[in-house]
């Protein structure tokens, strides 16, 4: 478990450089690249929650962030008023194509480092280990 641990921790430094040059923590690389593919259609929060299996405090914030930075804007959803529905601004769309480079030179990286084949039974084995009831 603890290899799982600094492999998160080495990750996360990795995404950090990736998107230092945007100001961007990996959730809100994340969620821009969600937001641009699914464009030109809104979406919502908590679908964002659930995709990435956070909590919606978690997505909320980085939506808070992404706003205050000029990146997205949020919109009433027509549908349910209580709700709204998020959408990127033209300087949005621009980092998130930088963002979702970045993931890209990131994915070839480690495929480069270990392999298509080992990473892929890498995954595999990630997520069984997230999916055990154990502990």
């Amino acid at each position: 478990m603890f290899t799982v641990k600094r492999a998160a921790l080495r990750f996360d430094a990795v995404a950090a450089r990736a998107f230092a040059a945007d100001d961007l923590g990996f959730m809100e690389g994340l969620v821009l690249a969600a937001i641009f593919f699914e464009a030109p259609r809104p979406i919502k929060p908590s679908h964002l929650a659930s995709t990435f299996a956070t909590t919606r405090g978690n997505i909320s914030h980085a939506i808070s962030s992404l706003e205050a930075k000029g990146l997205l804007q949020r919109k009433i959803d027509p549908s349910d008023a209580r709700g709204y529905l998020l959408a990127l601004k033209p300087p949005g769309k621009r980092c998130a194509l930088r963002v979702i480079a970045a993931f890209d030179k990131m994915q070839q990286g480690f495929e480069r480092e270990v392999g298509a084949t080992a990473l892929a039974n890498a995954l595999k084995v990630i997520r069984a280990l997230e999916s055990c009831k154990h502990g």
